[in-house]
């Protein structure tokens, strides 16, 4: 399939995904008590649920640094299995951000807690330093495969180059630096639950 043919069926499943967010809440709510940002929500809301559906190996996960590695391997692979929720969700400064109606994405928030608990025990185990902040981790492991997902996306490869091994690639340097202690200059700041 031709790059112009690719961007096509992706505005085309924008485009039902959209209408049909509608749909659903014009029934729910109402006509008159559904806004464009509700429809947005609804979507993100969808895509979220996508991404964080366990693929078939999740619980099969046998070693701690496996269980810090897949969920975001599996953002990558959303990324390209639904590139407009991609988009939508952590590309569109359009959308609003889902903190603005944090309470409806409590399911975002567990699922982040169960990643840094993860860590959180492979810090434990050994596998990281000790002392390390697991949500620095967490965020550097999240902007790392977001920037594959995003240079994939945006078709920043060179011709032939391919982008799964990058971004595997770039997931496991990051994994690697992180695990022998590289000095780190990102600390994050502790936010409330209702932040992103």
């Amino acid at each position: 399939m031709g790059v112009k043919e690719r961007q096509e069926r992706e505005r085309e499943a924008v485009g039902r995904a959209i209408l049909d967010a509608a749909r659903d809440l014009f029934v729910a709510e109402g006509y008159h008590n559904v806004s464009i940002r509700n429809i947005f929500f609804a979507l993100a809301e969808e895509g979220f649920r996508m991404l964080m559906t366990p693929g078939p190996q999740c619980g099969q996960q046998v070693d701690l640094l496996e269980a810090v590695r897949a969920p975001f391997w599996r953002m990558y692979e959303f990324s390209r299995s639904h590139p407009e929720y991609f988009a939508l969700m952590f590309l569109d400064r359009t959308v609003p951000r889902i903190s603005k109606n944090w309470e409806r994405f409590g399911f975002v928030r567990d699922m982040k807690g169960q990643v840094s608990e993860n860590i959180r025990r492979a810090i434990d185990a050994g596998h990281f330093p000790q002392g390390t902040n697991p949500d620095a981790v967490f965020r550097i492991l999240l902007t790392s495969i977001h920037g594959a997902a995003v240079g994939r996306l945006c078709q920043r490869a060179m011709p032939d180059e391919d982008s799964d091994a990058l971004a595997r690639d770039t997931l496991e340097a990051t994994l690697t630096g992180l695990r022998t202690g590289i000095p780190q200059t990102f600390f994050p700041i502790p936010h409330s639950d209702s932040g992103e």
